[in-house]
C-alpha cells in the first residue's frame, strides 16, 4: 500500500494512493474519505507494510488495546465502483476494509476475517446459521464483534443473531449506503463509530450507521427495533417503536446512551443455531384472495406473519381461512404502517381473527417476527412456540407503546 503527500490549491493533503480510471489522482484521506484531485504536486510518496497472516486474517498490533473481531460478509461497505459497467460490485476484502480505515489502529486490536462476500439480497437462513456458529465463536475469545453486511437485508440478519445468540459482548452490525472509493462513502465513518461500540459497555446485537446526512454522530439501534426506511440516504435506518440506544459522537468516539440496553456482562453466552425456514410474510392489500395461505399450506409453511392493515386487520373472506391454518401452524398478525401496535380488539374483524387463532404481534415489526418466528418454530414445538410469540425475548415487544 502506498502513501502520498500532496500539495493541491495551497493545502497539503496525505493519504493512500488509491486506484483511478481517470486522469486525476484519487486519495483516501486519514478522516475515510477518498478525494480526486487534479493541478496538484507531489510532495512525498512511500509504501505502508500491513500485516497480512498467510491464512487471510489481518491484524493491527496494538497490546494495550482490546481486541475485536471483524467478520465481512460483503455487501456496499466491502464494495468499490466497477468502472466498465458503473455497477457497484461486492470485491474488498476484509482486511482491505480495515487497512483503508487508519483510524481503526487508535481504537483497538483487530482480527478480520471474510466469511462471504456477496450483496445482502443474497443473504439466506443458512447464511445467518453459519454466521451465528462463527460470531459465537469470536465471542469467546473477543472483547466485541463487528459483522460489515449490506443494508438491504441486515436487519434481517441482525435479528436472527439476536435471537439465536444470547451475548453478554456487543456484537455490532454495520454497513454503508455509498461504497467506499466513493467521496460521499459513509463507510469510514460507520465503521469507526462500530468499533467504539464494539469496545462499549453494551451486550446484545445492534446495528450502527449515521444518524442524520452530516457526519457527526452515528445511533446505536437495538438490532429486534431497527428498520431501513430509505433507499440511499446515509441515514436510511431508524429505531421503531424504541428509541436508539445510544450515539456515537464522530470522531471522538463518545458514546451517549439514550434508552436501556443489555449490558457488558449481563446475560450468559449460549447459542440456539436453528431455524425454520417454511415460514411466510405476507403482505395483504384490497382484493387479495386467502388462496395464497393455503398454497403455502400445502406446501408444508407452518408459520405464517401477515402485515395487515392498521391496528392489524385483513378481509372477513380470510377467517375461515385463517381459522384453518390456525389448528396447526402459527399465524401472526403485524401492520404494515410499522409504528403503533397491533390492536384486534378494536373492530369486529379484529375480534374475529383472534377468535379465529391469530396471534397479536404486539409492537414488532414485520420483519422481526418472521426472523422470530423462524427461530421458535426452529427450536420448540408448536404450542409451547405460540407461547412465546408475545414474550418479549430481546427486546422486540414494548410492554407499552409510549409517544415519541
Amino acid at each position: 500500500m502506498r502513501r502520498v503527500k500532496v500539495k493541491w490549491k495551497g493545502k497539503i493533503l496525505e493519504g493512500i494512493l488509491m486506484p483511478s480510471h481517470t486522469d486525476s489522482l484519487v486519495i483516501k484521506l486519514d478522516s475515510g474519505y477518498n478525494i480526486g484531485l487534479k493541478d496538484y504536486e507531489i510532495l512525498d510518496e512511500y509504501e505502508v507494510e500491513i500485516k497480512v497472516s498467510d491464512i487471510g486474517e489481518f491484524k493491527i498490533e496494538d497490546e494495550n488495546l482490546p481486541e475485536i473481531k471483524v467478520i465481512s460478509t460483503g455487501g456496499t461497505i466491502a464494495s468499490k465502483v466497477d468502472y466498465q459497467t458503473g455497477a457497484v460490485t461486492s470485491q474488498f476484502s476484509a482486511e482491505e476494509i480495515v487497512s483503508d480505515i487508519p483510524e481503526l489502529s487508535e481504537i483497538c486490536r483487530i482480527e478480520a476475517t471474510l466469511l462471504y462476500n456477496i450483496l445482502s439480497e443474497n443473504m439466506k437462513p443458512t447464511h445467518w446459521i453459519e454466521l451465528a456458529r462463527e460470531v459465537y465463536r469470536a465471542l469467546k475469545k473477543y472483547e466485541g464483534v463487528i459483522v460489515t453486511h449490506g443494508t438491504d437485508t441486515m436487519h434481517f440478519t441482525a435479528s436472527a443473531l439476536a435471537f439465536m445468540i444470547s451475548t453478554p459482548k456487543p456484537v455490532v452490525f454495520v454497513g454503508a449506503q455509498r461504497s467506499s472509493d466513493r467521496p460521499s462513502s459513509d463507510a469510514a465513518m460507520n465503521m469507526v463509530c462500530s468499533a467504539y461500540t464494539a469496545i462499549s459497555d453494551i451486550g446484545e446485537v445492534v446495528v450502527v450507521m449515521h444518524a442524520n446526512t452530516s457526519d457527526d454522530y452515528c445511533f446505536i439501534h437495538r438490532a429486534v427495533k431497527v428498520r431501513k426506511n430509505h433507499t440511499s440516504r446515509r441515514d436510511a435506518f431508524q429505531s421503531v417503536n424504541y428509541p436508539p440506544l445510544g450515539r456515537v459522537e464522530y470522531p471522538s468516539g463518545k458514546i451517549e446512551w439514550i434508552a436501556s440496553r443489555f449490558k457488558r456482562g449481563e446475560r450468559d453466552l449460549w447459542l440456539k443455531d436453528k431455524l425454520e425456514e417454511k415460514v411466510m410474510l405476507i403482505k395483504f392489500f384490497p382484493g387479495l384472495k386467502p388462496d395464497i395461505l393455503e398454497y403455502y399450506y400445502n406446501k408444508g409453511y407452518k408459520g405464517f406473519v401477515i402485515e395487515g392493515t392498521g391496528l392489524g386487520h385483513v378481509s372477513t373472506e380470510w377467517i375461515d381461512t385463517l381459522k384453518r391454518l390456525s389448528e396447526d401452524c402459527i399465524v401472526v398478525m403485524t401492520s404494515q404502517c410499522l409504528w403503533g401496535r397491533v390492536c384486534d380488539r378494536v373492530y369486529d374483524t379484529g375480534r374475529y381473527l383472534l377468535k379465529a387463532g391469530v396471534i397479536e404481534g404486539e409492537d414488532m415489526l414485520p420483519e422481526v417476527a418472521l426472523v422470530k418466528l423462524m427461530f421458535l418454530l426452529g427450536n420448540y414445538e408448536i404450542e409451547e412456540a405460540k407461547k412465546y410469540v408475545k414474550k418479549n425475548l430481546v427486546g422486540e415487544i414494548n410492554e407499552r407503546t409510549s409517544y415519541m
